[in-house]
């Protein structure tokens, strides 16, 4: 809640968030996520147990590095729509919301003996499919849906909303309506495909653009997430203005499109060295980039390469 007002991101310095939750805990810890959703291992003391040792490297790449550290609630799926499939009634979901943040603060109480800024931030998934979605939610549709969960976050020590795997404008604007109702600092992070477009076939900078004035500017900075740097950085060769508004990626392991991640047996753990050469290809491109993380496929192994490949000689 001490960062409300001024994110210590926003002033430069390496920050460093966490990689693929989702496919880590199911691929490296054998755990059932069902609907992909990590929350519901929040019900218990194991399954909170699996989540500290999910975000453990992390925390200590942080303070080995000395970087600042955004912290990323599991709550992706934890909205009122996904929740209802799994059986949770709206108390449930909100005290699970209040628990992953509660999970936060512990975390970050350690990693601030680094000296170094953490930032607590409560996440929040797209109401339909990140890859493909069925349906879309119209500005005023997509902030009533998502100010439950945003209330509830705003209510516990979470200095911030980040909305992922974000597919098309509309959900975002009424999304950071919903936030700055709340008085909460927003991120929107948009998912792209191998064409370096939204799902939908929005340009990336469109999409920017019409919620930055839909919104007059909420949003904090953009992020790029679950998509590989090979699929989107072509489109960051432009001379418009807009790829200043990028502050973070959280990009895929693998090279390969939704469609076929979605049908994938295996995990495709991609090249966590020529992830981090990629990243690093990126900072002339992405001149407010800096806040670093990764999405499907990846682990601290694939964040500390992407560190390594970004930061400029001599560290962060």
């Amino acid at each position: 809640m001490g960062y409300r007002q001024a994110l210590p991101q926003l002033e430069g310095g390496l920050f460093l968030t966490d990689g693929g939750i989702e496919t880590t805990l199911i691929f490296h810890q054998g755990l059932d996520l069902p609907a992909f959703a990590a929350f519901v291992l929040l019900h218990d003391d194991a399954g909170t147990d699996e989540l500290r040792r999910y975000y453990a490297p992390y925390v200590a790449l942080a303070s080995e590095q000395g970087l600042g550290l955004v912290l990323e609630s599991p709550t992706w799926r934890a909205s009122p729509r996904w929740a209802a499939e799994l059986g949770y009634g709206e108390r449930q979901l909100d005290e699970l919301n209040r628990k992953a943040v509660a999970l936060m603060e512990e975390l970050a109480a350690d990693a601030r003996k680094s000296g170094a800024p953490v930032v607590i931030s409560g996440c929040i998934g797209p109401h339909d499919d990140g890859y493909n979605p069925s349906t879309q939610l119209g500005v005023t549709a997509a902030q009533d849906y998502h100010s439950t969960q945003i209330e509830t976050f705003a209510e516990t020590a979470a200095d911030m909303v980040t909305a992922i795997t974000m597919t098309y404008a509309d959900e975002a604007i009424g999304l950071a309506r919903a936030a700055r109702e709340a008085g909460l600092p927003v991120v929107i992070s948009f998912t792209l495909e191998t064409d370096g477009r939204l799902p939908g076939g929005q340009e990336l900078g469109a999409a920017i653009a019409r919620v930055d004035e839909a919104t007059d500017q909420a949003p904090a900075y953009y992020m790029i997430n679950c998509a590989h740097p090979a699929h989107f950085a072509g489109v960051l060769e432009t001379e418009e203005s807009w790829p200043a508004r990028i502050g973070g990626l959280r990009a895929n392991a693998s090279t390969k499109s939704h469609a076929e991640l979605d049908e994938a047996a295996e995990l495709d753990e991609g090249d966590p060295v020529d992830l981090g050469a990629r990243h690093a290809a990126l900072r002339d491109k992405l001149p407010k980039l800096n806040v670093l993380g990764g999405c499907c496929g990846t682990d601290h192994r694939h964040v500390r390469e992407i560190i390594r490949g970004f930061a400029p000689p001599g560290g962060g």
